[in-house]
């Protein structure tokens, strides 16, 4: 005899009307709401919730609401240690590497600078200077000021008294006031550029990457050099970079906007 489960699965009706349930739970604090977000009969939802709450799935109850009970917290825990933004991102990125034909990059923010965890090249002869593993300021990089942007004010005073606004080119931003302003037009935009103010000659436009808690920790970038994008050029590729990076971030579980 094996020890196969052969107990009937359930329907996929059944385990969609569960899933709606706990989504709405999660969501909404009151029993009313959890019903018309679900769309699904009152008892229906008074029982799902109740076995969601009896298997731990579910803490609280329709009192004093809903929460995120110990299985499902760590069901998610499990879930996110498993998530590799090289894994999530690498399709993406081939995708758009090939679509633009530019050097295409995905970094992470730490504490003080955004590191390259992926870097794809144009099928062109020329080769940026990057590799994967190499950190690079926040100030100057395309990726990074997309990254900034997120921060509260304070934080980027903060950063740029810890370690300064290091001249990179001529053209790299080393006043603060400067910096908050060029913030400002990247959060009104939705992207970031890096027009030769971190390499010479060096060209890019960036897009902000949310995580699961919806916070700005990675980048996006299209790069090239300005022989080929002279001036702002480089931004007609931004809605592009734009729609790369939420489909990354969706990915990654990022709330909605």
């Amino acid at each position: 005899m094996d020890d196969l489960d052969r107990s009937p699965a359930p329907s996929a009706g059944a385990s969609e009307k569960t899933l709606l349930v706990l989504a709405a739970a999660l969501a909404h604090p009151r029993f009313t709401d959890i019903v018309a977000e679900a769309g699904l009969a009152k008892a229906t939802v008074h029982r799902i919730l109740g076995t969601l709450v009896a298997q731990e799935y579910l803490g609280g109850g329709a009192e004093q609401g809903y929460r995120a009970g110990p299985n499902l917290l760590a069901l998610a825990g499990r879930a996110l240690s498993s998530v590799d933004i090289s894994q999530v991102a690498s399709p993406i990125v081939e995708e758009l590497a090939a679509k633009v034909d530019c050097t295409i990059h995905v970094g992470v923010a730490t504490d003080s600078e955004m590191v390259y965890v992926i870097r794809r090249d144009a099928a062109k002869p020329y080769r940026m200077r990057s590799r994967v593993g190499l950190g690079v300021p926040m100030h100057s990089s395309g990726m990074g000021k997309a990254v900034l942007a997120d921060w509260a004010p304070d934080r980027v005073d903060a950063l740029a008294a810890r370690v300064g606004l290091p001249r990179r080119t001529d053209l790299t931003i080393t006043d603060l006031d400067a910096l908050h302003e060029e913030l400002d037009r990247v959060r009104e935009r939705g992207y970031s550029t890096d027009l030769g103010e971190n390499e010479v000659g060096t060209v890019c436009v960036s897009a902000p990457i949310r995580d699961h808690t919806g916070a700005v920790t990675y980048g996006l970038s299209v790069s090239s050099i300005e022989l080929e994008y002279p001036g702002r050029t480089i931004e007609e590729l931004a809605p592009i970079a734009i729609a790369a990076a939420e489909r990354i971030s969706r990915e990654l579980g990022a709330p909605e906007a």
